[in-house]
């Protein structure tokens, strides 16, 4: 597996920094490289900026030469341990060497930081993350490809942008960083494994690149050769999908241009957003999300409160081309949207397995695409403006099917002056507050140009289709997201905990026959309880095939790259990096020289509550790896420096002198690294 973060070309010796931690004596930063003492202190300073609220910390630098340099932290002012963070100046030292340190910080939107919060609460680096994928038929340029992409990220600040570790969470966005585009050959793995295994490892929203691009496949076209296949990955903390499309429109004019996009970073962006969105009076809004329910009617209760963690199932169902175009033209009928339709299709299942009788009220969640409100430009805008928003409607078995549909559509139109408003706003503003949407419903669009764009790449002998959506994990029990295939059909997706796989199942299929039906079967006068009955033969809608879930490992023991040469040899632990294949570590251990025991551990959050139960974690599955007076190391690219200097606080606070390396890997192959780290690990001072 090749990925970018090392397809730079070699620029002399890489940056390494290695930090020596003691039970209590005050930690020492070594630092080796092509780096200038000015550098060092403009790393120091950016470290401070972003952490103003903790106390002043005291460094010492002192430099013995070019590229040679010591930073010494004492105790604070009145005593107590200086608590540096050295792992995030290691990184920065590591990956910004060779370029600016400019950031740029603006705040995180509401709705961000609610998403943010979801995935902290739960060990799952899956969370709030979706997949897309499309084929590639005809020639691709791999290296062309791979540069679009790196110029769609030059271009496009929120590629560039990942949440800080502050106790109330704001954005950094960097001038540089690589996105990680990672290219397999063809054959050498099965695609459904590709997807799950990605989906598995996630995305880490305190690190920049909220999106990686997987190809599988490549290279000149042929008949007998299968089409290259692309998945997009992307953290909705980050990343809508409408913004996913907006970036592929980019990509395929980069990739036209030769993989270059011409001019400078694109505007309108997030950090226009945030400061229109701070203007915003929610009072109107207030209104609005308050005075929608009926008092009269009773709520459907949940149907679906999540009982643990189990592993996610996923389902699809697709609806013919002439069935999509019947459901259309008969929502259209009615002055409504396809959308609206699978509204009222879901209010009607759900009113139905809660077993309600008479008025009701039913609630579920819809994904509001953000872009409704009153920003100049937000069509155009990246980022992550689109979110759930709780519905609430009245089903009433007397009331006709044509009233239902009216009484969505009037709401939807409503609601979309207030779509910046955040879930958790209107859950504050709700008293007393009425029982959670327990199901999402996502109808996913196409933003303009990308049909333009395919048609163009199709002179090239290349065809391409919309981005297809592989699911999402989301903080709602179920999740069905709805979109349009390459020829029109309309595809449902379901996301839900695989012990329910029965019941949902079994509730999709319900759906699609409702899709079916009701355009043939429901007229002006047809009610909600007529409308029911097509469901009285349950279980006979169309077969729903189940994609295969699979297992979830806990990664917890350490793989052993390299034993031991005797048993006071000590220890090496290696943070695996995102995007780095396990064929690289290999060759790494081949050349390391020894005569330490090279481990490969667990990866670890970047920040974030579950940094440190991932860290302790890592530290805990160590057990008899980690000898009384032996080497004790822990290693990782940069990127990993605050994980490895968490880990090296634990062993420290046991007792041991552990070190913490980060090394620059961006240009530098396994061999190289294993020399490097073999000295690093022998430094003390």
């Amino acid at each position: 597996m090749t990925t970018s973060r090392f397809a730079r070309l070699p620029q002399g010796e890489p940056i390494t920094v290695v930090v020596e931690l003691g039970r209590s004596a005050p930690p020492v930063l070594e630092l080796r490289g092509p780096i200038e003492t000015t550098r060092v202190e403009a790393a120091l300073d950016s470290i401070a900026a972003r952490h103003p609220g903790a106390p002043a910390w005291t460094a010492d630098l002192q430099s013995k030469g070019r590229g040679r340099h010591t930073v010494r932290f004492k105790d604070g002012p009145h005593g107590e341990p200086a608590e540096f963070p050295l792992g995030a100046l290691a990184d920065l030292l590591t990956h910004g060497g060779r370029r600016s340190f400019i950031t740029r910080h603006l705040a995180a939107t509401p709705r961000q930081r609610e998403l943010l919060a979801d995935v902290d609460a739960h060990l799952d680096p899956g969370r709030q993350v979706e997949q897309a994928a499309w084929d590639w038929h005809g020639p691709l340029d791999v290296a062309r490809f791979t540069a679009a992409w790196r110029s769609v990220s030059a271009r496009e600040s929120v590629l560039r942008t990942a949440f800080d570790d502050q106790d109330a969470p704001g954005l950094v966005v960097h001038d540089q960083a690589e996105p990680e585009v990672v290219w397999l050959s063809r054959g050498s793995v099965e695609w459904h494994s590709l997807v799950a295994a990605d989906r598995r490892r996630g995305l880490d929203p305190r690190r920049p690149a909220p999106l990686r691009i997987t190809l599988l496949g490549g290279g000149p076209a042929s008949p007998s050769v299968p089409p290259a296949r692309v998945l997009l990955t992307y953290h909705h903390a980050l990343l809508d999908s409408w913004s996913v499309r907006l970036l592929v429109r980019e990509f395929y004019r980069a990739y036209l241009a030769d993989g270059e996009l011409p001019g400078g970073e694109r505007r309108p962006d997030m950090t226009d957003y945030v400061s229109w969105l701070a203007t915003q009076d929610t009072t109107a809004a207030q209104d609005f999300f308050t005075g929608a329910d009926t008092p009269d009617a009773g709520p459907v209760p949940p149907l679906f409160t999540e009982t643990g963690s189990h592993p996610e199932g996923r389902s699809r169902l697709r609806l013919t081309e002439a069935e999509t175009a019947r459901l259309t033209n008969w929502a259209a009928l009615w002055g409504s949207s396809e959308s609206t339709a699978l509204q009222a299709v879901w209010a009607l299942l759900l009113y139905r397995a809660g077993r309600a009788s008479g008025p009701s009220l039913v609630r579920f969640a819809t994904t509001a695409r953000g872009r409704g409100v009153l920003f100049e430009g937000v069509e155009r805008t990246c980022g992550a403006l689109a979110g759930p928003l709780p519905q609430s409607v009245l089903v009433d078995p007397d009331a006709t099917v044509p009233q239902l549909l009216a009484a969505l559509r009037d709401r939807s139109l409503e609601q979309a002056a207030y779509e910046w408003v955040s879930a958790g706003q209107v859950a504050s503003w709700t008293r007393p507050p009425g029982p959670p949407a327990d199901t999402l419903l996502t109808f996913e669009a196409q933003p303009r140009g990308l049909a333009e764009l395919e048609a163009e790449l199709a002179t090239y002998g290349i065809e391409v289709e919309p981005p297809q959506t592989l699911g999402a994990r989301t903080a709602f029990p179920v999740t069905l997201i709805v979109h349009h295939d390459g020829v029109g059909r309309l595809v449902l997706t379901a996301s839900y905990n695989q012990a329910r796989l029965s019941e949902i199942t079994d509730l999709l299929a319900h759906a699609a026959l409702l899709l079916r039906e009701l355009p043939r079967e429901a007229g002006q006068f047809t009610t909600v309880g007529e409308a029911l009955t097509l469901l009285s033969g349950m279980g006979e809608g169309a077969a729903v095939l189940p994609v295969r879930a699979e297992p979830q490992g806990s990664g917890a023991r350490p793989a052993v790259l390299c034993r031991p040469a005797g048993p006071d040899a000590g220890t090496v632990g290696l943070l695996q990096a995102p995007g780095i294949s396990r064929a690289f570590y290999d060759q790494l251990a081949q050349a390391y020289p020894g005569p330490e025991e090279l481990l490969l551990l667990g990866s670890v959050p970047a920040g974030g509550p579950q940094a440190a139960v991932g860290a302790q974690a890592v530290y805990d599955a160590l057990g008899p790896h980690v000898r009384p007076g032996g080497t004790l190391a822990f290693a990782g690219f940069s990127g990993d420096g605050v994980a490895a200097c968490a880990i090296a606080r634990l062993a420290a606070a046991d007792g041991h002198r552990p070190l913490a390396v980060v090394l620059d890997a961006s240009a530098t192959g396994p061999d190289d690294l294993a020399r490097l780290l073999a000295a690093s690990v022998r430094r003390r001072h």
